[in-house]
């Protein structure tokens, strides 16, 4: 069994062992931690933290687009890590998650990844 050590940034840097083969809202939860969750299929951003540092695979996940990600986001009822990792969670950790689509529009780089067209090359 492969495992991971998991610190919440925003949780007194308190660290979890986790199974790099199950969820990582699954993983924690079992653990005690306080975690929201809506669909536990990815689709929505519900259980959605933000990651400091290490790396996860959450290729299962539909609901983030390409800013959430570049932000950090991570959908944790389908991210599983593949190394340790630092997360900031709960809804504090949601400052760069929502926006106002009237007052800051998504730029066409910043779409979903299936109609998403290539950042504008700023040499130009």
């Amino acid at each position: 069994m492969s495992m991971h050590s998991i610190t919440l940034r925003n949780r007194d840097n308190t660290t979890y062992q986790v199974d790099a083969k199950k969820p990582l809202l699954e993983s924690l939860r079992a653990q005690g931690v306080d975690l929201p969750y809506g669909c536990k299929y990815g689709g929505c951003i519900t259980c959605a933290a933000k990651l400091i540092e290490g790396d996860v695979n959450q290729k299962a996940q539909v609901a983030l687009n390409n800013r959430q990600i570049n932000e950090g986001y991570v959908i944790l009822c389908v991210a599983r890590p593949v190394a340790d990792c630092t997360f900031d969670i709960g809804v504090e950790s949601h400052d760069r998650l929502y926006r106002n689509p009237f007052l800051d529009p998504l730029k066409p780089h910043e779409l979903k990844a299936d109609i998403a067209s290539p950042a504008e090359d700023p040499v130009k």
